[in-house]
């Protein structure tokens, strides 16, 4: 004579149950358990931007944004946070963050090792440029683990 199985999901206390029928009898089985606590949220880092040129009293302006780490180029949180990114030419001629103009340059004045290293894009269009210097859109701020803080010039081709 066959048995019939069936399951049913319920869950209290957190804990997921499933009943089964083995050989005509009903068991709950104990699946899972789902912690109480709520998960940590994801570390972020804190990026801070200066602007490409100083202001009439010398300093430079300065921009603040945060992002998830290891989720997002840098280029996309310059765009999302409104910051100037792309110099004349750029502004006119990019590329839209392919990887094939070398016009969103950007120089990493504090927390390189937040980011990913240089991939072989940057290495190609920077050969010749400090290793602080950057495209932003190769450029990955964070890995999904670190948090810190990492501070960017603009348009360092500007700078005087």
């Amino acid at each position: 004579m066959a048995s019939l199985g069936f399951n049913l999901g319920f869950s209290f206390s957190g804990v997921h149950h499933r009943q089964v029928s083995v050989n005509g009898r009903a068991r709950v089985i104990s699946c899972s358990s789902s912690s109480s606590s709520q998960a940590s949220p994801p570390p972020e880092i804190e990026l801070e931007f200066f602007g490409p040129k100083p202001e009439s009293d010398g300093s430079y302006p300065r921009d603040k944004a945060k992002a998830v780490s290891g989720e997002k180029l840098l280029r996309s949180i310059m765009q999302d946070n409104k910051l100037e990114l792309y110099a004349t030419y750029g502004k006119v001629m990019n590329c839209g963050g392919g990887g094939s103009c070398g016009t969103c340059i950007v120089e990493i004045l504090d927390g390189r090792e937040l980011l990913n290293e240089r991939t072989d894009t940057e290495n190609r269009y920077l050969k010749k440029k400090p290793e602080s210097w950057r495209l932003a859109c190769q450029t990955i701020v964070g890995n999904k683990e670190n948090s810190g803080k990492v501070v960017v010039q603009r348009i360092p081709q500007w700078k005087k």
